[in-house]
């Protein structure tokens, strides 16, 4: 079927298209990218923190569920404050012995937890279901705690959060020592890949 335009006002066409699609074109990419305003007070109901080691013997990941953490929730994205840790002993690498090495090194009796406390979350460009952002804040390990400014992406449905982070670290700047064995025959890289995956539910109190 073919539609004629004859006996249409063109311009009067032109100025009922316009605006249509102007909306249709700027539309945003994903209802689920767009951050809630204001956004609530929340708590994490299910994460991961994980890191790829590096040793002599072979590759190995560390992984714990034991995560938990809270949001002040903010009128913006950018007043947001929070914090989030994990105990050291709930690190499981799939290796008793090793797990007993981590916590010695770790000192986990002395430092039994691992907490990143946010400051200020700040956008960092770019469009999709997921809003990049660096959060900035301070990480303490085994007694050091250091600025960071870690690389992340958060995720809006409905009434959750979900915040994911990938980021490199070096365990001796955080005085982690204990990485070699056997007068050094096995040797464990001080550089890792930490990994975070967090849901907070939002709305949920503190």
């Amino acid at each position: 079927m073919r539609l004629s335009l004859t006996g249409v006002d063109v311009p009067m066409l032109r100025l009922l298209i316009a605006p249509l699609a102007a909306l249709i074109l700027g539309a945003p990419a994903s209802a689920a990218a767009q951050e809630p305003h204001p956004i609530p007070d929340g708590r994490v109901t299910s994460g991961t923190l994980s890191f790829d080691g590096h040793a002599t013997v072979g590759d190995f990941t560390g992984t714990t569920n034991a995560v938990t953490g809270q949001l002040t929730g903010s009128a913006d994205l950018s007043g947001v404050r929070g914090w989030v840790e994990a105990p050291v002993e709930s690190l499981k690498t799939g290796d008793g012995k090793r797990d007993k090495d981590l916590n010695k090194s770790m000192e986990s009796g002395k430092y039994p937890a691992i907490r990143f406390e946010l400051v200020r979350i700040a956008p960092a460009g770019g469009s999709g279901d997921s809003v990049p952002v660096v959060l900035h804040g301070a990480l303490a390990i085994h007694g050091v705690t250091r600025d960071m400014e870690l690389p992340a992406t958060i995720r809006f449905e409905g009434n959750t959060a979900r915040l994911r982070s990938d980021f490199p670290l070096n365990l001796k700047d955080y005085q982690i020592g204990g990485l070699s064995k056997m007068l050094g025959m096995l040797k464990m890289n001080e550089k890792i890949e930490v990994h975070t995956d967090l849901v907070f539910q939002l709305g949920a109190g503190k």
